[in-house]
């Protein structure tokens, strides 16, 4: 968890898809941010040296009557409790079906190239909280159109530039994960000008202004790849 704390803005950034707040554009690509900010418990998780350390600060909130489980903690990563996996949580809502697989097989690839490399002790740099809550800020106005800084090499460059040194980094796991068509989905998704949800919504926004169109395309990205007999179903509820 520690080190894949580096990339939470990058996958905001892909998944960022409200850019509207009851009916109004908020000049953000990814308004659901500020909405889940003042929860308790959220945000980027602080870096801890072990599991045990974990398992302390949440034993400490249960036995203090905080929370009566570490489900509870909503961080945009975090251990799950009971699966013993990594559950991200930082995403945005993605539109599609396809969106979503591509995101998640990012993930996974994320999981299996770090592993590799610790496994013949190997480790990526660990940032400050405060590095990566400014890239995080960047994701959540702009998107991909953001600029993000490198802290590790000391520079600035584009969301898209660094989305894609990213799939390059995690390129040699992708085959054996079996996941080559979403990753090459979210390169299509960079070159792409309108590439994620929240981009479409404001093109056509623009184009229409109209908050309806908005929605009418919303609904039907969120079908896409739905069997018909099951969008009927939908459709007489």
């Amino acid at each position: 968890m520690n080190q894949l704390r580096t990339w939470l803005p990058h996958l905001l950034a892909l998944s960022s898809n409200s850019p509207f707040w009851a009916g109004r554009f908020t000049g953000l690509k990814s308004y659901r941010t500020v909405v889940w900010k003042p929860f308790p418990r959220s945000g980027i998780p602080e870096i801890f040296p072990a599991w045990r350390d974990f398992d302390a600060y949440v034993q400490a909130l249960v036995k203090s009557g905080s929370i009566d489980n570490g489900k509870k903690i909503w961080w945009d990563i975090r251990p799950h409790p009971f699966f013993n996996t990594v559950e991200f949580r930082v995403f945005d809502m993605p539109g599609s079906i396809d969106n979503t697989m591509a995101i998640v097989a990012l993930c996974q690839a994320l999981v299996a190239k770090l592993t590799r490399l610790n496994n013949v002790g190997l480790w990526t740099p660990l940032l400050s909280n405060h590095f990566i809550e400014e890239n995080k800020w960047h994701a959540m106005r702009f998107g991909l159109d953001a600029e993000v800084i490198d802290y590790a090499q000391v520079r600035r460059l584009g969301m898209r530039e660094s989305i894609s040194e990213l799939l390059d980094f995690v390129d040699d796991v992708v085959d054996d994960l079996g996941s080559r068509t979403e990753i090459n989905y979210l390169r299509a998704v960079l070159e792409d000008q309108h590439g994620t949800g929240a981009d479409q919504q404001i093109a056509i926004y623009r184009e229409t202004g109209n908050i309806d169109d908005v929605i009418k395309f919303l609904m039907r990205e969120t079908m896409k790849g739905i069997p018909t007999e099951d969008v009927d179903v939908v459709r007489a509820m």
